[in-house]
């Protein structure tokens, strides 16, 4: 997984906070593999010529655009040189999405429903717009100040932020969907293999489920996810089982529900993608 230093940096502080938000400007595209996050992020573009892939669709993005992906996407940014790459992230740790649904109305609705729909953009109006990126100059100054219940007011102002995001998000037209390019058997596939990562995934299965030609299958995955079909398929698995170790699920009952039947090849490859252990893994909590 690459990433920029600075966001790999701040994303460790996600084990300790229930949210973070931050402002990047970059001159200079960074690069940026294909990834996921422990946390669900919010993704706030301000400017740049930047098209975004999560699992399968390319949001083409415009100023003011925002995308909400949760902890199994795998999604990365294509930016392309000539304009500032400008942005707000909000990480938000699965626990606070938990806590959102208790304080009356829930303020998690949008980010789960976009989940379930599998649909991740969000174009707020000009007044929205406004308020939502004052916002988040409220959170990143709050967080800032040597004062009184400075993370209290900082999650005030996250409240007031996903009150507004959530407004904005069913209000959509559907007219935003032209901005979006995507291949329907594509998304079947996707679907099928994030309801099915215990049962076999091998191309001639899927292939076969779909009356599809192995080739065409290969070609098409590749070209609208970014990802071979055996990347896509492993890289799943391993988010899965991440997040279900996250939970106290057992590793022995983790690899196996995700589809992995020799655990030496699942701590091989667990330990590549994560930089530890299963079992290490779990003692972050």
């Amino acid at each position: 997984m690459s990433l920029t230093i600075d966001e790999f940096t701040l994303r460790q502080t996600m084990e300790e906070s229930l949210f973070e938000c931050h402002h990047y400007l970059d001159r200079v595209p960074p690069e940026v593999a294909f990834h996921e996050h422990e946390f669900y992020e919010i993704f706030f573009f301000l400017s740049g010529d930047v098209s975004y892939i999560i699992e399968g669709r390319t949001y083409q993005l415009r100023p003011g655009d925002i995308l909400l992906t949760n902890n199994e996407d795998i999604h990365k940014p294509d930016i392309r040189p000539g304009k500032p790459y400008e942005r707000y992230v909000l990480w938000i740790h699965p626990d606070a999405i938990e806590s959102f649904r208790k304080v009356g109305d829930d303020l998690a609705a949008c980010i789960v429903d976009a989940a379930d729909r599998k649909y991740k953009l969000i174009r707020p109006d000009s007044g929205t717009l406004t308020r939502l990126k004052g916002l988040c100059e409220k959170m990143i100054r709050a967080r800032k100040e040597d004062s009184f219940a400075k993370e209290t007011l900082a999650y005030l102002y996250l409240c007031e932020f996903l009150v507004y995001l959530n407004r904005a998000y069913f209000a959509l037209p559907e007219s935003i969907q032209a901005d979006v390019t995507e291949n329907e058997k594509v998304n079947e596939v996707v679907t099928y293999i994030n309801e099915h990562l215990s049962e076999e995934l091998s191309l001639d299965r899927l292939a076969g489920q779909f009356y599809v030609s192995k080739f065409y299958l290969s070609h098409k995955f590749k070209e609208y996810t970014g990802l071979t079909l055996y990347q896509f398929i492993i890289k799943k698995r391993l988010v899965v089982a991440r997040n279900m170790l996250r939970e106290g699920v057992p590793v022995t009952t983790a690899h196996l529900q995700c589809g992995f039947n020799d655990y030496s090849n699942f701590l091989k490859l667990f330990k590549r993608e994560f930089g530890r252990s299963p079992k290490e893994f779990m003692k972050q909590d």
